[in-house]
């Protein structure tokens, strides 16, 4: 991948992102329905009567190198909203619909891991492709989508099986489907040391996406469950993998599962105190409260010591000094000693 390519695609991200819906609009009035689009038609595949015109191989070249520098992007965690779009726009023009499906999911399950896609309707555009007759140049994309189903659904073993006949020998070891392919293994077995190793080898890619967090925090034992469950939650704090992941902090803690919506990640805390700082509004500060009222663990402890830097500042003092006086027991104690600073 040449330097050049990588950041002209870099410099190319916020503009064609925002151009990307109406890509999709202006691929229909030459009769090709691109993969992605709005929520209800990202998964639409063209007819098979649809043939798109053939590529040379210097247009195939540079659809190539666009792919790798996507990829690289991903490696470096500047994955986005609409990469997976782009990727799936590229991968469709060279007629690879399974790549293309495959990246739709990818855009799509980003979103819902962030909160931003309800889980139906992601389920809903997968259907829509798995149920397309059997006909010419129409399989790919229903067995990919029956695939991704399954592993929506958490048919781990079935979904192992159909991703791995998807896999073609261009695929990367960190692609999508191949961490796909890991977390079945991983699901179903834990202690599959060769699975476990490659699946935490491949994290450079998946720094933004919050299931990659998610699936190693369920399975992973000991701090390290900890560690991908405090990422997931930074990341995706409003997603829906965050409930479960504060949970799991929460155990690990030493704490009681059912305090785990009272937990925040230690990024959390800090933006939390920011904010409040930035703003001059003690109160937004109320969103600790529940955290540094729980039994001592980590978080509780950080939480404190941040927010004794800011007893110096008058208007929290006098935050801190009425909360304490109409409080009890422990929470008391510990905004006291946040008041000493």
């Amino acid at each position: 991948m040449k330097k050049t390519s990588f950041a002209f695609l870099l410099m190319l991200i916020p503009v064609v992102i925002l151009l990307i819906h109406g890509l999709s609009a202006c691929a229909g009035q030459n009769g090709n329905r691109s993969v992605y689009g709005n929520t209800a038609a990202r998964t639409q595949i063209p007819p098979s009567s649809v043939k798109t015109t053939p590529l040379n191989q210097t247009e195939t070249e540079k659809l190539i190198e666009l792919l790798d520098g996507i990829a690289e992007l991903e490696r470096s965690g500047l994955f986005r909203s609409g990469l997976g779009g782009i990727e799936s726009s590229f991968r469709e023009r060279m007629g690879d619909y399974t790549g293309a499906v495959m990246a739709t999911y990818k855009e799509m399950s980003w979103d819902y891991g962030h909160g931003n896609l309800e889980k139906q309707e992601l389920i809903q555009g997968l259907e829509r492709v798995a149920s397309m007759e059997p006909q010419s140049g129409m399989e790919q994309p229903a067995q990919a989508a029956h695939a991704i189903l399954s592993f929506i659904r958490g048919k781990w073993d079935d979904a192992g099986l159909r991703l791995r006949t998807l896999v073609d020998e261009f695929d990367e070891p960190d692609s999508f489907i191949n961490w796909m392919i890991l977390s079945c293994s991983i699901e179903q077995n834990p202690d599959d040391r060769k699975a476990v190793s490659a699946y935490k080898s491949i994290r450079a890619r998946y720094v933004q996406y919050p299931e990659y967090w998610y699936r190693g925090a369920k399975v992973f034992p000991g701090v390290i469950a900890s560690q991908y469950a405090e990422y997931c939650v930074t990341i995706a704090p409003d997603g829906p993998y965050a409930p479960e992941c504060r949970r799991i902090l929460a155990v690990h803690a030493g704490l009681k599962a059912e305090d785990g919506p009272f937990l925040k990640s230690k990024k959390e805390i800090e933006n939390i105190i920011s904010l409040a700082v930035s703003q001059g509004d003690p109160y937004i500060l109320d969103m600790l409260i529940p955290l540094i009222s729980l039994p001592e663990n980590p978080f509780t402890v950080y939480a404190i010591g941040a927010l004794r830097g800011l007893a110096s500042i008058p208007q929290f003092l006098d935050y801190f000094t009425v909360l304490a006086a109409g409080s009890k027991g422990r929470l008391t104690d510990r905004l006291v000693y946040i008041c000493r600073g």
